[in-house]
């Protein structure tokens, strides 16, 4: 984008000595790297009861027990991240951790389930804060897939912001959710055990009859704990994210994974007893054969605590943007892990390279546009991007904890037995729930995610390999003569071709650099597509005298890009020694706003002649502003370049 935008929307850049000054106090990393897992209470109930309402009311009891079953093993998978962070300070990520211990390819197979279920993250948790804003007004939903793209997009722009000013924003409306959530579930409880209840509305699911008439099944309560599961994700995201910490790092990390902990299962398990204790159904409608939320439980339990007065609309407000800000946790991780992979080579190295505000910005461009894709394929609905989700976290718990296992048996620390102990709990534990989430969702979109891992593991190796091959072709030999140094008695033999379309200044100013260059040959190069140019371009370059040899290609069928390549291809280069260099003058616009008014044909010549061995692309820029004055044009800097 334009330095003046680009200043105007991300700030001024960050100095790379400033990197420390970047860091995270605790209250402001727990609503970075938290913002997922606390928001996931909005919707993993409503999940819980979702899947339990299709053998109707009476099945929706069960839902207490599930959450339970939920809660502890949340408690679980916290105290085996506590351990990760504890053998890993410097970051400790299912993808390092999985790879270190377990090798290459689960290390893969994790980094790419993080990949996916964050990119899930972002859209679910989008989709789930529009919900909770149509719910609160009705008028919005038709449009509610426009407001999820243009809220990713807010999002984007704040976290190429930087994590520090990111966070610092993002922290208001985390605790704003946190204190209005738990400030309704102390109410509720308080108002169910004076007896007084939550008066809410009953719903009928809308299923065919024949399907309600099943009743409850293990399958069906199997379905039901899966979808609840989503209550877990993000919480390993303080675990990755170590180093983003103030020092003492892992001290810091470790005492907010477990405030985390702490506030996620008040949250959830309060949630889900005022849903059960009030009876409360789900209020969904069919739209083309798939359920869509019409108000939810939140909603619904808020109004009958709250009534529709201004509680209801702060809570409401402030779900909303809970739900939409959990994405930023994603934005906090998805770059990061993305940047450890491209560092191993397992991804382009463009995810590598830091932003001008100490951000991986690549990163979280692809983050972004894969997240609207997600959007806008789903209909913006969080219950059908849901048996998407959670497949990919607890894989990556999996692996995570099992690599873990593995680390404590290696090294025998301090202690080593009881914390193998509780990583190997985590392994087992979530290892079943992984195979749970699988089973029960697998025909429901499960599926994408199970073959889409793959893809993405041999993606990885493709590009490592890849790189591979390209660092040993460049590679300088160390045990032998440099080819400049054997071969330098031999004079490389240069051919330059002049391309050009009219005779102009441009062309004069192409000359006047191609004299510069040591060649052989210089020659200029014309293609004729309408059939009656080469004549008058003739005439003109004889009267010019320019003392060099001009080529006109005759192009019947008007085609520019393969007469020239196969021209250039044609010159003869009968050793290394010989290369052929290809000028092209160009006219460099005066302002950004009349450059597609001018002929863009360069970019596509140069884009057919780059991967030509031995030819040699030069760019010859004409600025008319330099010409038209005495002196020379100076160079300005850039506007927007630090220092200003």
């Amino acid at each position: 984008m334009p330095n003046a935008l680009k200043r105007m929307l991300l700030g001024r850049p960050i100095h790379t000595n400033e990197a420390g000054h970047q860091r995270l106090s605790n209250p402001v990393a727990l609503a970075v790297f938290s913002s997922d897992a606390l928001s996931s209470v909005a919707y993993a109930t409503e999940e819980i009861l979702l899947a339990l309402a299709i053998a109707g009311a009476g099945a929706l009891g069960i839902a207490w027990p599930i959450s339970v079953a939920i809660a502890t093993l949340l408690v679980i998978v916290a105290f085996s991240y506590r351990q990760t962070i504890k053998a890993y300070p410097s970051g400790g990520g299912a993808y390092i951790v999985a790879k270190e211990n377990l090798g290459d390819l689960p290390g893969l197979v994790a980094g790419g389930a993080l990949l996916v279920d964050y990119v899930l993250t972002v859209a679910v948790s989008v989709s789930a804060g529009t919900a909770a804003l149509t719910s609160a007004l009705p008028a919005a939903m038709p449009y509610k897939v426009w407001i999820a793209v243009g809220l990713v997009l807010v999002l984007a722009v704040m976290n190429l912001r930087g994590v520090k000013e990111s966070g610092a924003f993002f922290a208001g409306p985390t605790f704003f959710f946190v204190a209005m959530l738990g400030l309704t579930i102390v109410v509720g409880l308080f108002r169910q055990f004076l007896g007084g209840g939550i008066p809410v509305t009953p719903h009928v699911f809308p299923v065919e009859q024949g399907v309600a008439a099943a009743g409850l099944s293990l399958f069906l309560v199997m379905k039901a704990f899966a979808s609840g599961c989503t209550a877990m994700t993000g919480v390993e995201a303080i675990a990755n994210g170590v180093q983003a910490f103030k020092q003492p790092e892992a001290v810091n990390a470790r005492r907010t994974l477990t405030w985390m902990a702490g506030i996620l299962l008040f949250l959830f398990l309060g949630t889900s007893a005022l849903a059960t204790l009030s009876h409360v159904t789900p209020y969904v409608t069919l739209v083309g054969g798939q359920p869509e939320t019409v108000e939810t439980i939140i909603s619904q339990l808020a109004r009958g605590i709250y009534g529709t007065g201004v509680l209801y609309y702060l809570l409401q407000a402030g779900t909303a943007l809970i739900l939409v800000l959990a994405a930023n946790t994603s934005y906090a991780d998805f770059p990061r892990l993305g940047s450890f992979m491209a560092g191993d080579g397992y991804l382009p190295k463009a995810l590598r390279d830091r932003g001008s505000r100490l951000v991986y910005s690549n990163g979280m461009i692809l983050l972004t546009a894969m997240s609207i894709l997600l959007l806008v394929v789903f209909g913006g609905e969080t219950s059908r991007l849901i048996p998407l989700y959670a497949i990919g976290v607890f894989a990556s718990f999996t692996l995570s904890q099992s690599g873990m296992v593995v680390h404590w048996w290696r090294n025998r620390e301090p202690n080593w037995h009881g914390s193998m102990f509780v990583n190997g709990l985590g392994a087992v534990t979530t290892f079943v729930v992984l195979i749970v989430i699988a089973t029960a969702k697998f025909t429901s979109g499960a599926w994408i995610v199970l073959l889409l891992i793959p893809i993405l593991v041999a993606y990885f190796e493709w590009v490592k390999r890849a790189y591979v091959r390209a660092a040993a072709r460049v590679a300088l030999p160390a045990d032998e003569e440099l080819e400049f140094s054997y071969r330098s008695h031999n004079a490389m033999h240069n051919h330059v071709v002049l391309l050009f379309s009219t005779i102009d200044r441009r062309l004069v100013r192409a000359v006047q650099y191609a004299r510069t260059i040591k060649a052989d040959v210089i020659e200029g190069l014309f293609v004729d597509v309408t059939g009656d140019k080469a004549e008058a371009i003739r005439a003109e370059w004889e009267r010019l005298e320019l003392g060099y040899k001009l080529t006109i290609i005759e192009s019947p069928y008007r085609e520019i890009i393969d007469p020239i390549r196969d021209y250039i291809c044609a010159i003869p280069r009968p050793t290394h020694d010989h290369v052929v260099t290809v000028i092209l003058p160009e006219f460099v616009p005066e302002t950004r706003a009349e450059f597609f008014l001018h002929d863009q044909t360069s970019f596509w010549i140069k884009s057919a002649l780059f991967d030509l061995p031995g030819v040699i692309l030069a760019d010859v820029p004409y600025h008319t502003e330099e010409y038209l004055s005495e002196h020379p044009a100076p160079c300005s800097p850039r506007d927007g370049a630090p220092g200003e």
